[in-house]
């Protein structure tokens, strides 16, 4: 699943919480056909979704236009069983369909929406909560899978220079960073249409999942607030007595 992530500002001192600063994701495959983001809003479809097993196969439809229970089981590790279990659950709050065709655990399903969004900016507190939930678990899993891979010895073969991370300091405003994440997401648009037709992948293409955060960092620039004052060494202890180099 490609994702985007928005921040939201910290509150004022002593003023009511700021809203959620978790991840906003959406799929970018609809783009690539024109789709707009479904924004989520029902509390208890996000939090059926908060599972990990349906959140893996949410992600698996990324990569794949149609699903099988079988398939599934087959790329989760999970049984047939538990994956027609999960994905009747995500149908039935409206994350996936049937596609037609097959029957038991061989019907395929489809995605009902190829790019959904998440925010926590909900006129529903209960919504809010459930979408800040949903949207830090994902993000959990994309860091989790970048510390595995980057903490893994066992390369790919011809990915050892492809592969990898970039951290990069700049000043901008909120509109060029809002310019410049929109500019890297069109540039990752271009290759979207692979995913649906495999046709379309050169020789030796692979799944490749891109993580970018964007987010101001002013303690690197501003002087840190001052701390407590230490106590002074060289002062008499609390027990009156003087200290033994007098």
């Amino acid at each position: 699943m490609s994702s985007e992530a928005e921040r939201r500002p910290s509150p004022e001192p002593g003023g009511a919480p700021a809203p959620s600063t978790a991840p906003a994701p959406d799929t970018a495959a609809a783009r690539a056909q024109g789709g707009e983001p479904v924004t989520l809003t029902d509390a208890k479809a996000m939090r059926a979704v908060a599972h990990p097993v349906r959140m893996a196969l949410i992600e698996l439809f990324g990569y794949h236009e149609t699903l099988t229970a079988t398939q599934a089981s087959d790329l989760l590790g999970e049984s047939p069983a538990n994956c027609a279990f999960h994905l009747r659950t995500l149908a039935k709050y409206g994350f996936v369909r049937e596609a037609g065709g097959g029957k038991g655990r061989e019907r395929p399903w489809a995605l009902v929406n190829r790019s959904v969004r998440i925010t926590a900016d909900q006129p529903d507190p209960q919504a809010a909560l459930a979408a800040d939930e949903l949207s830090r678990l994902f993000l959990e899993r994309w860091i989790d899978r970048a510390r595995r891979a980057y903490g893994s010895s066992n390369e790919i073969p011809g990915w050892e220079r492809a592969s990898g991370w970039t951290n990069v300091h700049i000043f901008l405003t909120p509109d060029e960073t809002a310019r410049l994440r929109d500019e890297m997401r069109e540039i990752l648009d271009r290759y979207e249409g692979r995913l649906a037709d495999p046709a379309l992948r050169p020789d030796g293409a692979s799944p490749v999942e891109w993580t970018i955060f964007a987010t101001p960092v002013p303690e690197l620039v501003q002087p840190a607030e001052p701390g407590p004052v230490p106590d002074d060494p060289g002062a008499s202890r609390s027990t009156g007595q003087e200290d033994p180099a007098d």
